[in-house]
């Protein structure tokens, strides 16, 4: 029922949307443009991370590309076989854990693995959008990325330098990748559109109201059927005096869990950002009305018009050009797409992928792809994978190392039956069973492949193997107490308090409102209360409704005074970290399960798998604080001595030592 009302960020997720799909379509290299002087788009920030003065052999960044004169700015430059396209210089050792090297090969490898497909497709769109710029003789100067660098920064009111800081630590994209990789093909798909851009008036004033214009707050009941929302209605509108019936309604019976849980609850209803048939009958309700059936997204709706939030004072003069931002932005998504598409449509039969078919890999060994005659090279694609992902992707690697180091100091080793057993049980768990009661294996791996992008052979070696390594590790390390079975029956089928809260974010206040509970003692007032001073949206619109509070849930403070009251009691002033809860006992639910016997094997298991799981979370942050570990490529190093780790968090990261053979 929300799929639309994402747009209520259209700021800031229209952006994101729009990088990722440049990201995806194109790589770093500028096509037909000026080479773009890395010094003058934000010269402050250093991307080399070790101190200048280190051995001249080990990892860094260069600090700008090659120099314009050398490079002709209408020819397209191809990835340097050294460096990568992302001017990132990769040592053939990339880093040492306990004296064991990782190679360059290694990693590229790695990240072969893991990226090749996804960017080698956008290395072949980047061939293709090259021809086409040189073919409509486009340009797009360095001036021009970084007028629209300083522009970007400006749009979230955050300096430059600050700015290309934050996607660098935030989004691991340095000001390089961020110029070359997201503004530049940005500025050449805004000129390949051409006015495929343009922005009507009517699109202007569609989203102004959008942003700006009246919102109407409503509950809301979503279930399968039509004969089920028939009834569902009939009782709405029986109880329509009765304010909190439809919220319970909700609760009870709608398929919509994320609203349910909160009585029915949506987010407000804006013009032109959510369902025609939605808005149309809430935007014409009063409040309190309860609209008819509607069938929307695949569901039967019910909605009851709770009330309206007018318009924001603001004229559309004065929004406008943010305004048209957000929708050329949104709108470039789409016109990327489209242009890849018809550029690929274009060159069909003159694009042979080679990377993702081993036959012809054999064929034609060190070339990934041929777009319209010029071959990308295997070498190519590793140094793009690297420049992308080798940060990351190392970091993984030397993980993998640090526990195949510590598997073998025990003589563990996982077969691949053990794995096959992993990959089932992970399949029981997430679901459902064969006909014949056995775990969908298939299901399974075909979700998982499918959904998270991944091979099969990434998903066995890279996922699936540690977890099976790990728990091979921990083995006999974890233990299920009766004490620890106790309170996990007591926490998961005990009896509850049913409370009403008020959340404060400080004492003073709290007081205030603590004073004003106890002189008149009552559901109502209490809820009052509550939905007037509560900071809680939730128990704010809930007027202070919140799930019963369960024994052993993490909230031991909260937990022993909700369990001191008794029914009509109100608590002390409880402060939680920086908020000050205030409760009144409303009753206890009854004990689900009374005999612990019926249930002391899932409660074991569930222990134990949380247990196991922190054992393993301990012994791994043991291996990793115990391993001498030199990262060339970031320049930084982990002693194995915890005084020289606290050290390092301390300062960020110590210069790192010289590379052993290099």
């Amino acid at each position: 029922m929300t799929r639309k009302t994402v747009q209520l960020f259209l700021a800031s997720v229209v952006l994101v949307i729009c990088c990722v799909a440049i990201r995806h379509y194109w790589s770093a290299a500028s096509a037909n443009a000026d080479p773009v002087d890395r010094d003058s788009i934000i010269a402050p920030v250093d991307e080399s991370p070790a101190p200048a003065s280190r051995d001249r052999s080990l990892a860094r960044r260069s600090t700008s590309p090659k120099s314009p004169a050398s490079d002709n700015a209408d020819t397209p430059r191809r990835p340097n076989s050294e460096a990568g396209s992302h001017g990132t210089s990769v040592p053939p050792i990339v880093a040492t854990v306990n004296t064991e090297r990782i190679t360059r090969e290694d990693l590229t490898q790695q990240c072969l693995r893991h990226y090749g497909n996804e960017v080698l497709e956008s290395m072949v769109n980047k061939q293709l959008i090259v021809g086409e710029c040189q073919r409509q003789g486009i340009t797009v100067t360095s001036a021009e990325v970084n007028a629209e660098i300083e522009r970007m920064s400006k749009r979230f009111n955050i300096p430059k330098d600050q700015w290309l800081k934050m996607l660098k630590d935030e989004r691991n994209v340095t000001p390089t990748q961020y110029a070359n990789d997201i503004i530049w093909p940005t500025l050449a798909l805004r000129k390949l559109a051409g006015n495929r851009l343009t922005i009507a008036n009517e699109e202007l004033q569609r989203e102004f109201e959008t942003q700006y214009g009246p919102m109407v707050r409503v509950r809301l009941i979503a279930v399968g059927t039509a004969e089920k929302a028939k009834k569902l209605r009939a009782e709405a509108v029986a109880h329509a005096s009765d304010p909190a019936h439809f919220g319970n309604l909700a609760k009870t019976y709608s398929e919509d869990s994320a609203s349910a849980s909160v009585k029915g609850v949506i987010n407000p209803i804006r013009m032109h950002g959510s369902y025609k048939e939605i808005e149309d009958a809430v935007f014409t309700m009063n409040d309190g009305d309860i609209s008819p059936v509607l069938f929307v997204g695949g569901q039967h709706v019910i909605l009851k018009r709770e009330g309206l939030i007018p318009a924001q004072k603001v004229t559309l003069e004065k929004v406008g050009p943010r305004l048209e931002e957000i929708i050329r932005d949104r709108k470039m998504h789409g016109v990327a797409k489209d242009i890849f598409e018809r550029l690929q449509e274009k060159a069909k039969g003159q694009i042979q992928w080679v990377w993702n078919d081993p036959a012809k890999r054999r064929q034609t060994p060190g070339v990934a792809a041929v777009v319209c005659g010029t071959p990308i090279t295997l070498r190519e694609l590793g140094d793009e994978c690297l420049g992308r992902h080798g940060q990351p992707t190392l970091e993984a690697l030397i993980s993998r190392k640090i526990l195949s180091q510590a598997c073998r100091r025990q003589n563990i080793t996982v077969s691949d039956a053990e794995i096959d057993a992993e990959i089932a049980q992970a399949a029981a768990d997430g679901l459902r069973p064969k006909a014949d009661g056995s775990p969908d294996v298939a299901g399974w791996l075909d979700m998982i492949t499918k959904k998270r992008h991944i091979s099969l052979d990434v998903y066995r070696n890279d996922i699936v193997w540690p977890m099976a390594a790990m728990k091979k590790l921990v083995h006999g390390k974890v233990d299920v107490t009766k004490e620890d079975l106790r309170n996990g029956f007591e926490a998961n089928y005990g009896a509850r308090v049913r409370c009403l809260a008020i959340v404060l974010d400080n004492q003073r206040r709290a007081q205030q409102v603590f004073e004003l509970a106890r002189k008149n003692n009552s559901t109502e007032s209490f809820g009052d209360l509550a939905s007037q001073y509560s900071v809680e949206p939730g128990s704010q619109a809930l007027r202070g409704e919140i799930p019963p509070i369960k024994k052993h849930g993490g909230q031991p403070r909260l937990e022993e005074e909700a369990f001191a009251l008794k029914p009509g009691d109100i608590s002390g002033i409880i402060q939680l970290g920086d908020k000050f809860v205030i409760l009144r006992c409303e009753g206890f639910t009854d004990p689900v399960v009374k005999n612990f016997a019926d249930v002391r094997d899932e409660i074991y298991r569930d222990i134990f798998e949380k247990k196991q799981r922190l054992a393993m979370a301990n012994v791994f942050d043991h291996l990793q604080e115990t391993a001498a570990v030199d990262n060339y490529l970031t320049g930084t190093s982990r002693s194995p001595k915890a005084s020289a780790k606290k050290s390092a968090a301390s300062r960020g990261a110590a210069p790192i030592r010289q590379v052993p053979g290099v």
